[in-house]
């Protein structure tokens, strides 16, 4: 069970953000389907996998306490290295859109306009350096499909709250 300090659960969105056939873009939602069955049980946590940044992910973190949200980034790091970060940091190919707003705009916006949404303190991103993420493709690059299990491993640390941003 997901509990706070007080032993109070809290609804929290497992989300992995990707496009399923833009080869390492996918990594979020590959990471995610690992996880879903390992989280079944948990009456607290959601796992889901989405396409959407900006508006629409504001949206879909709405009624949540807290959020581990996991895509790919082009940082110029070696591909396959796992970040985690904050949700006011670096941006990832899903929390900044050419074409809408960054996630900390999108959660200001939202707050303003009097959505429950959890506090930026309380959404972690898991974010998977990519090789390539314009070559349409199911599969992953070997670098970024080796880092899989390491950002299973981030997400469930999250969780846990022993994840530092």
């Amino acid at each position: 069970m997901t509990l706070t300090g007080g032993d109070l659960p809290r609804r929290t969105l497992v989300l992995g953000l990707g496009n399923p056939i833009l080869s390492d873009d996918a990594v979020g939602l590959q990471v995610a389907r690992c996880l879903k069955a390992e989280l079944a049980g948990d009456p607290w946590v959601e796992v889901d996998e989405d396409f959407n940044g900006g508006l629409r992910l504001m949206e879909r973190l709405a009624g949540y306490d807290r959020a581990v949200i996991i895509d790919a980034i082009l940082s110029g790091a070696a591909p396959g290295t796992v970040h985690l970060l904050s949700a006011g940091s670096m941006p990832t190919q899903r929390t900044v859109c050419a074409h809408d707003v960054s996630l900390p705009t999108a959660l200001a916006m939202g707050r303003r306009g009097g959505l429950s949404l959890p506090e930026t303190a309380e959404i972690h991103v898991i974010a998977i350096e990519a090789a390539d993420v314009m070559t349409f493709g199911e599969e992953l690059t070997p670098a970024v499909a080796a880092a899989v299990p390491l950002a299973v491993q981030a997400a469930r640390q999250a969780l846990q709250g022993d994840a530092h941003a």
